[in-house]
């Protein structure tokens, strides 16, 4: 039976199973008295609520706290053994894909690593259906509790009620690639998981605004700086946690060629490839056959040496300019979106870390207007570089918290607002 607005009791329901599950997750454990106010329910509905949710095995006993003269209250949490979920992380040096619990404590993990020719469609699908299913052969996995997969991409990814997710990935070469499509045909899941595909800058970002840095900001920007350069905003003028090629402002007219194919990219001049390009054709001296990190490792060494060695100027030279025109490049983002926090994630900014950070933040506030530079921190990360995977997992995961903690297949015209639905609505603390 449906109300005025439309919903039925079912739908009723499920939202209020939401509710619990979320409060409960964030910001649990939680006795039955405080997730009445912590989510606007009636102490009859939590008591209901609770009671399914205990016996679908989703939520459990975690303790009891002493109460004001009364019997001591027991705390509850969402158990973290009663589902599981894989993230994959389509990078730029490798495809890791990792298992995790409902807690999101890593269980499995496996990575194959991609040669500077590795986005070929059927490599990285390989990949990706031999890491799942050695994930799975875990001994920690139980298949049955599998949630979902959720993948992180380079590029633009378009979610089509015909095909599934397809992928615009033009710096990588892939143009309109059915990725959910062929991840279906090559590595069929158990039943009632699926997949979730977004930019890998969006699952980076939203990991951040979850469970690291982030949390507790309404307005943040995120940024990916790996072999390129991305940007996830999460800003009241744009929808949650949205994806921006950030990389592919122009920052220079008629200026270098970038793999995309336009001229004068930031990432033209600011992605850890670039980078090392440019350092190669002002005479450095990379490493032969080094993959990327190993490169940029080398070339931090040759900037910044143990005191009493000689600097190598031209790696130094190379990554003062990378900085400024990080800086620059955020300086817009801070312009446009006014965010409290920026935050810079992705293996090369890792690796470069605390060295870049103080120039990156001066030329920030340099090319910035002066009020909305006052009012923005400018951080690494804090999770790592599996921030990426942490971030695609909680894809699956926010289906099934948008569902009440049902596990079934939607439909696939239904599938992705569910899941966008969840992320949306959820207000980091």
């Amino acid at each position: 039976m449906a109300g005025r607005n439309g919903r039925t009791v079912r739908d009723l329901r499920r939202g209020n199973r939401t509710a619990v599950l979320q409060r409960l997750y964030f910001d649990g454990p939680l006795s039955r008295f405080e997730l009445g106010p912590a989510t606007g329910l009636s102490s009859g509905s939590v008591s209901n609520v609770v009671a399914d949710l205990v016996a679908d095995g989703l939520v459990e006993e975690a303790g009891s706290v002493e109460s004001d003269g009364g019997r001591p209250r027991t705390l509850l949490r969402v158990a973290p053994h009663s589902g599981q979920m894989i993230g994959v992380d389509v990078g730029e040096t490798r495809v890791r894909v990792e298992l995790f619990d409902l807690a999101l404590t890593e269980l499995a993990r496996a990575e194959h690593p991609l040669t500077p020719q590795g986005y070929d469609v059927d490599v990285v699908v390989g990949h990706i259906r031999d890491g799942i299913a050695e994930v799975l052969r875990a001994e920690q996995a139980e298949p049955e509790r599998l949630l979902g997969v959720g993948v992180g991409v380079p590029g633009i990814v378009e979610h089509t009620a015909e095909r599934g997710a397809v992928v615009h990935g033009q710096t990588i070469g892939w143009d309109a690639v059915p990725l959910e499509e062929l991840l279906r045909a090559a590595s069929p899941l158990p039943e009632g998981a699926t997949y979730f595909i977004d930019n890998g800058a969006k699952t980076l970002g939203q990991a951040e605004m979850w469970f690291g840095a982030g949390r507790g900001a309404r307005n943040a920007v995120v940024v990916l700086f790996g072999s390129g350069v991305g940007a996830c905003l999460v800003t009241p003028e744009v929808e949650h946690g949205r994806a921006v090629e950030w990389g592919h402002l122009t920052v220079r007219v008629r200026g270098r060629r970038c793999r995309c194919g336009a001229p004068g990219c930031l990432e033209a001049y600011a992605g850890a490839e670039s980078l090392l390009a440019r350092w190669r054709e002002e005479g450095g001296r990379p490493p032969a056959d080094a993959d990327e990190e190993t490169a940029l490792t080398a070339m931090l060494a040759a900037a910044y040496p143990p005191e009493g060695e000689t600097a190598d100027p031209v790696a130094l030279a190379v990554l003062e300019e990378t900085a400024e025109y990080l800086g620059a490049g955020l300086s817009d983002l801070i312009n446009l979106f006014q965010p409290e926090r920026i935050l810079i994630g992705g293996w090369a900014g890792l690796q470069l870390g605390t060295r870049f950070l103080p120039a990156v933040r001066r030329h920030a506030t340099t090319y910035a207007l002066r009020y909305p530079a006052q009012k923005v921190t400018i951080d690494l990360g804090r999770l790592g570089p599996d921030a990426v995977t942490v971030g695609a997992a909680i894809l699956p995961l926010a289906d099934f918290f948008g569902r009440g903690g049902h596990r079934h297949e939607p439909a696939p015209q239904d599938r992705h607002p569910a899941w966008r639905t969840a992320l949306e609505e959820r207000t980091p603390r």
